[in-house]
């Protein structure tokens, strides 16, 4: 059993978060871990480092040889990851045709549905799921073989099949840790500054998966489950050890949707770092309902550098009713507060035009990032719709979505997308006129200090695609002219 997988020459996100660097790709790190384990052949393919075009992708696909060919999705760069699974299937047609990844396991019907070259859909945690189909699989599309393994869908004979999902992993620390042999290490050139002590090369962990709340254009209650299953403090911290000795990581990325989801493990994975003096830095993602002075105080001692929090709209109630976060501005500005007097960077996000929201409800969100500017990083985006979540539904009952949207066609007339901003993914537009959201994003840049697009116009003209897109240009660009002079 020969099995090859690909991460897309796109990569993971849009290209505005990818510009200072890139990160292993966490998921097939941890499927060919569980498939070294286990005695089967893994390589991975990490295209966008390796700078691969599509006929490198082909050789070395011929050169491999692999059984299973498996391409890791995200929404932003679908396209990508269907044009791998194409060429896949016409380079070597007798190998099994695998997509896995957010995006595939979220519209994995309408993926398999459109895209004849596709085999099978690995729906969620991939690991024990891979590992099933490579020690089931005989060569042949058996239908009595891929019905029996739970967590995928599948086509055989042009009828498409999907199989119960398969329970989430409970025991998270029963995973070896991800196989960062690999892929080359030396292409990952992600670093952060840290004053006074220089550029510390980062590494990425994940220490749980699944989220307790609800927010509704998220997928990741659906994708990995509201019930948060964590990895033990120690699994953690030899997981940093290791990461330190084996490849220099002087900075942590904890990639967790939520870390502080359990405050009392945050607390004992702070103290096990302290106690066996890492010299490392770090940053995390978390709810600013669920951390007080004293735990945060314990972060920075351990190596807390930045924090990440949404607020992700001003208005009271589109957060409450709508979004379904529920969280104070009294807890934002406590911790805020907090960050500063510990010298800890923090960083709020906000999402532009949500479900109902008035322009008046969105100048809110203009005031609270004016009101923030000179004590927290601010990160922007409009709000992306993805497959499976509670935003699609709304998008698609409210024609917001059209009646044939389909995620596997590329060019929707009705559909807006702002691909090399944004990622190749459908934006919410509802109650705001374009030219209302348009102004939230260069108000935004204003509260950063940056005050000049000329250098994306490049990029710009080049993801022109219809009319439509030149009509919306035309009115940021009118838009930005009077938020730079006035």
């Amino acid at each position: 059993m020969r099995v090859q997988l690909f991460v897309p020459p796109g990569g993971y996100l849009a290209e505005r978060w990818a510009k200072e660097g890139t990160l292993p790709p966490l998921g097939l790190l941890y499927i060919g871990a569980i498939l070294e384990k286990n005695g089967i052949n893994v390589k991975i393919v990490p295209s966008d480092v390796l700078n691969l075009g599509w006929n490198d992708i082909k050789k070395e696909i011929l050169d491999y040889k692999p059984d299973i060919i498996g391409v890791t999705s995200t929404t932003e760069n679908r396209f990508q990851s269907f044009k791998v699974v194409k060429i896949a299937k016409r380079t070597f047609p007798k190998a099994l045709t695998v997509l896995g990844g957010p995006h595939a396991s979220m519209a994995a019907e309408d993926t398999l549905s459109h895209l004849p070259e596709l085999d099978v859909v690995v729906r969620g945690e991939g690991e024990l799921t891979m590992l099933e189909l490579c020690e089931k699989w005989n060569g042949r599309r058996d239908e009595a073989i891929l019905s029996s393994i739970q967590g995928i869908s599948y086509r055989i004979d042009n009828r498409i099949f999907s199989n119960p999902s398969r329970p989430p992993i409970h025991d998270l620390d029963s995973l070896p840790f991800p196989a960062r042999h690999l892929v080359p290490d030396e292409k990952y050139k992600l670093y952060v500054n840290i004053p006074g002590k220089g550029k510390y090369k980062v590494a990425n962990i994940m220490t749980s998966r699944g989220c307790p709340f609800n927010c509704n254009f998220c997928a990741t209650p659906i994708n990995w489950g509201r019930r948060v299953r964590m990895r033990s403090p120690e699994n953690v911290v030899a997981e940093i050890e290791y990461v330190i000795e084996k490849y220099g990581a002087k900075f942590i990325w904890f990639f967790d949707d939520t870390f502080n989801a359990n405050p009392k493990r945050v607390s004992d994975i702070c103290d096990l770092i302290i106690k066996k003096n890492l010299d490392i830095s770090w940053s995390c993602e978390v709810r600013v309902d669920l951390l007080d002075k004293a735990l945060l105080s314990k972060m920075k001692k351990a190596g807390l550098h930045y924090l990440f929090f949404g607020i992700e709209a001003g208005s009271e109630r589109v957060r409450r009713e709508i979004i379904h976060k529920n969280i104070d501005i009294q807890d934002v500005e406590n911790v805020v507060e907090w960050c500063n007097e510990l010298n800890i960077i923090p960083t709020i996000f906000f999402i532009f035009s949500h479900p109902t929201e008035t322009w008046e409800e969105a100048k809110e969100t203009i005031y609270l990032m004016e009101k923030f500017k000179t004590k927290a990083d601010l990160s922007s985006a409009i709000l992306h719709i993805y497959p499976g979540t509670p935003l699609e539904k709304y998008a698609r009952e409210n024609k917001i979505l059209p009646d044939n949207f389909t995620w596997a066609r590329k060019r929707h007339p009705k559909i807006i997308t702002l691909p090399f901003a944004q990622g190749d993914v459908p934006l919410f537009k509802d109650k705001l006129t374009w030219a209302q959201i348009s102004e939230l994003i260069f108000r935004w840049m204003k509260a950063k200090g940056k005050t000049s697009v000329f250098k994306k116009i490049p990029q710009v003209l080049t993801n022109i695609r219809s009319f439509s897109d030149i009509k919306r240009y035309l009115i940021m660009a009118f838009v930005y002219l009077k938020v730079k002079f006035t």
